[in-house]
């Protein structure tokens, strides 16, 4: 039971890491886009379109930075979930093998978020400058964003938050329980492989939505966009689960009030 007993401290770690890049991703995603201004204009050292920003050196070599960093976390995001990847380190690591996917992800989007680049003399495709927009729309984004974020945080927990985190998975080992995957149905291990992201649509919200789109929020945007978009591939059967499921636990909510007094 002992060498079990140590696993524990190893999740908690991952756990703790993945949480706190969480938090720190809220800021990064919501809180400095929101609290953030436009950029005012530089004189005759603006760029004066998209043409002349993507001639200027200033302007590509922070987005090629911002580029290779996306493109880092997507390829240790995408190259872990493999499943050839996951059988080497199920092999090497055991049960140990999603929270280390876990602890991965969290230092790569730790490591895009605190490299990130801002592109302050780039082009601005849209940004809320004028009253009352620039009241009411940052107000506007700031509620969608926190209601995006609350849907992010219940939909964790409806997919097994535990699980997700690794967490569960040690649990079970030390308690003997076997793997939690092993006590799905077949239906529910097809859903998982084919949706990957939950929090799509939520995610989206908070890409996009923003007062002031910038270049680099702007490619941030389109390639979370472009990834999220082919992760995901959701088909009939999938739907028809997710329906039934819907309609069980509907059910499930009504019962005590068929049964109560008129």
């Amino acid at each position: 039971m002992a060498p079990a007993l140590l696993l524990v401290p190893a999740a908690l770690a991952s756990f703790l890491l993945a949480f706190g890049t969480g938090v720190e991703f809220v800021r990064f995603a919501s809180l400095r886009p929101l609290l953030s201004r436009a950029p005012e204009p530089a004189g005759a050292e603006a760029p004066r379109g998209w043409l002349a920003a993507f001639q200027d050196r200033g302007v590509l070599a922070p987005l090629a930075w911002d580029l290779g960093l996306l493109l880092l976390f997507v390829g240790q995001h995408s190259l872990m979930a493999t499943e050839p990847v996951k059988v080497w380190l199920s092999r090497h690591f055991g049960v140990l093998q999603r929270s280390l996917y876990v602890a991965c992800t969290a230092l790569a989007l730790q490591l895009v978020m605190r490299c990130w680049e801002p592109v302050p003399r780039g082009p601005v495709l849209w940004a809320a400058q004028a009253e009352p927009w620039a009241t009411w729309v940052p107000l506007l984004c700031f509620v969608l964003h926190v209601v995006s974020w609350l849907l992010i945080f219940s939909i964790l927990l409806v997919f097994d938050y535990a699980e997700l985190m690794g967490l569960k998975q040690v649990y079970y080992h030390v308690r003997g329980l076997g793997e939690p995957l092993a006590l799905k149905s077949p239906r529910a291990l097809r859903l998982f492989s084919h949706l990957r992201h939950p929090v799509c649509v939520e995610l989206l919200t908070v890409l996009w939505v923003v007062p002031t789109l910038g270049t680099d929020r702007l490619l941030l945007a389109l390639l979370l966009t472009l990834y999220l978009g082919l992760a995901h591939g959701l088909d009939q059967q999938d739907l028809c689960y997710l329906r039934a499921q819907l309609q069980r636990k509907l059910h499930l909510l009504s019962r005590p009030q068929e049964g109560g007094p008129e």
